[in-house]
């Protein structure tokens, strides 16, 4: 009997599950400095330690996305070692700033199955939970992902799919009440003078720079989430598949799309919630990437004048400039050439 673990199919889901993921992960300044190393990020809140300080915080917190991905990598190898394709988030919530020296655990509960028509695949619904070492909420998200299943023929459970919220309520987004903005942020040290006020629903920006992907680089950048979901790493095998070879983490260009969006939206400087996301179309080692954004919403935050948040699209395409936005069009459907479609809450300051 082998103790090797090949992973669950979908047919090994039921609706409540509760899994507690292996294993804790503690965060350092190292795998902040790998983070920006691989995806480049210029967001001031993570970047100095002596203006986070100055805000009130008590270090320079970790980037939003590389706890995201910590939390999620823990989930892949009982939730999607065997996916097809991750297909969405929603109800992403960041409860308090995570430091270096941080240990990361996640818990996930099934809460929806829906098999597809092939009967070769299904999607799961998952809740995952992020958590410190003393047991506090960092983290919240539904994402749901296409599963294959062991035995086509095998018995599954009656399809049940949840509903889920278009966007976080802005009475639901946390900053903590012990940073302040008015008297100490300065936007010549930030690297933009528009602030939350300078921005309107509808307007749209070219982030204009692109980076190209290295095979190296996006393999390097899921190890570091301990991500091991073999359609990233084994060309063995993936050779074989649809696309024949290794697809991109599509965390990853988040986290590109995120740090080219810099250009534009310096003053974003942490992300709050995420309302919800799409990985459109893959993406290749040797593909550049490009991103554009467009501003949904706007929303004061209860009891705070000195910061607001901005709701952001923020969409990345590859091989293909992002100057004439390219989006979905009538039906629906996108370019070939889009690769994210990505809706977030972000902390911006306020003029004083």
């Amino acid at each position: 009997m082998s103790k090797a673990s090949g992973g669950n199919f979908f047919e090994d889901f039921q609706v409540g599950q509760r899994i507690r993921h292996a294993t804790p992960r503690t965060l350092t300044q190292g795998d902040a400095a790998l983070y920006v190393a691989l995806c480049g990020s210029r967001f001031c809140l993570q970047s100095s330690e002596v203006l986070a300080r100055t805000l009130g915080y008590k270090h320079a917190p970790l980037d939003e996305l590389l706890v995201f991905h910590t939390v999620f990598g823990k989930s892949v190898p009982d939730i999607s070692l065997n996916a097809v394709a991750n297909l969405g988030y929603a109800e992403g919530r960041f409860f308090r700033p995570v430091y270096p020296g941080t240990t990361l655990s996640a818990v996930s509960e099934v809460i929806g199955l829906k098999e597809n028509s092939n009967h070769e695949t299904g999607i799961v619904y998952v809740r995952t939970e992020g958590r410190n070492e003393d047991d506090e909420l960092i983290l919240s998200y539904v994402r749901w992902v296409m599963v294959g299943r062991r035995e086509r023929d095998a018995a599954v459970p009656p399809p049940y799919v949840p509903e889920l919220a278009n966007a976080v309520a802005p009475d639901n987004l946390v900053v903590p009440q012990y940073v302040g903005f008015c008297a100490f942020f300065d936007p010549e040290v930030s690297g933009s003078p528009y602030l939350w006020e300078d921005y309107k629903p509808g307007e749209k920006i070219d982030h204009h720079d692109g980076v190209t992907i290295e095979e190296t680089e996006h393999m390097t950048a899921t190890r570091l989430y301990q991500n091991t979901a073999r359609v990233h790493f084994n060309q063995f095998e993936e050779s074989k598949g649809r696309f024949g070879r290794r697809l991109v983490y599509g965390g990853h260009v988040m986290s590109l799309a995120r740090a080219l969006s810099f250009n534009g939206l310096a003053n974003a400087i942490a992300i709050l919630a995420i309302n919800g996301g799409r990985h459109v179309n893959p993406l290749f080692a040797g593909d550049t990437v490009f991103a554009w954004s467009q501003v949904l919403d706007k929303a004061e935050i209860p009891g705070r004048a000195d910061c607001g948040a901005l709701r952001v699209r923020l969409v990345a395409a590859k091989n293909l400039p992002c100057a004439a936005f390219p989006d979905k069009d009538a039906n629906g459907h996108y370019p070939d050439n889009v690769i994210l479609d990505f809706d977030y809450w972000a902390l911006m300051p306020r003029r004083r």
